[in-house]
């Protein structure tokens, strides 16, 4: 299950793992327009944890998810 909400400078995408035991934390993706970051709360630290990905990099991700092991460099063409 996952929410979308649109607030002023962003949108925020909330993935709930509504699966089966063990279940693990929700996952919240702010999506900007120069990054997006992605945040998770961890019980061992009690601290939400970040990470902040470049519009390059969620590309590079997007292109992973369907592609074989390897090494692979993403070139960018026109506009």
């Amino acid at each position: 299950m996952f929410t979308i909400e649109h607030e002023f400078d962003c949108t925020i995408v909330t993935l709930v793992d509504d699966g089966s035991v063990p279940l693990q934390e929700d996952v919240v993706i702010n999506a900007f327009e120069e990054c997006i970051t992605v945040e998770q709360y961890d019980a061992r630290t009690d601290q939400m944890q970040k990470i902040t990905l470049s519009m390059a990099q969620l590309r590079d991700l997007a292109a992973a998810l369907n592609l074989p092991e390897g090494t692979y460099q993403t070139v960018r063409t026109g506009g």
